[in-house]
């Protein structure tokens, strides 16, 4: 397993981002959900694969991998 490199609050700060902090399964859950409507825009799909793209590297970072 690799060193994990513990988030520095103040630059997620001022990044932008805020803390959310869930249960391994909701991040799961998210990782592999996807509520895009057909016709959904670019934008929208792109959002939707960003998040689901970091909840599932939160998992791995975090030893709960796939």
């Amino acid at each position: 397993m690799t060193d994990i490199t513990p988030t520095d609050p103040e630059s997620e700060q001022a990044a932008g981002r805020v803390p959310l902090w869930l249960d391994p399964a909701d991040i799961r859950w998210i990782s592999r959900h996807c509520c895009c409507p057909p016709d959904a825009s670019q934008e929208e799909r792109d959002r939707c694969g960003r998040i689901r793209f970091r909840a599932s590297n939160a998992l791995y970072k975090h030893g709960h991998g796939r």
